[in-house]
């Protein structure tokens, strides 16, 4: 864990509570576009469910990192992807929204 938070530079990850959660949850609507800088309508309109979750496909996040105006995003982006196929790949061509819990 410790390695991933140096490698993503997330200071907000506490290495000795690793799956500690915030007693106030955002939805993931909200998270997706905290994360992404993209609009409600945006997010919106490409969350999927499949089996009983939520997730966004990847190729949605693809685009956002070869086009998104911000860098800095660009960078959250590509280092949610990579945290996403590496760590939890559970649904694939999709990241699930379990995995925004954790990144987040």
């Amino acid at each position: 864990m410790e390695e991933y938070t140096a490698l993503l530079r997330c200071p907000k990850i506490q290495v000795d509570k690793a799956y500690s959660r915030a007693a106030n949850i955002p939805t993931f609507l909200k998270k997706l576009m905290n994360i992404t800088g993209m609009s409600e309508q945006w997010v919106a309109a490409r969350i999927k469910h499949k089996s009983d979750s939520k997730c966004i496909p990847w190729r949605n996040l693809r685009d956002l990192i070869l086009a998104h105006p911000d860098v800095k995003k660009r960078v959250d982006v590509f280092a949610l992807s990579i945290y996403e196929l590496v760590i939890f790949p559970k649904v694939l061509g999709h990241i699930d929204e379990a995995v925004f819990d954790l990144f987040d």
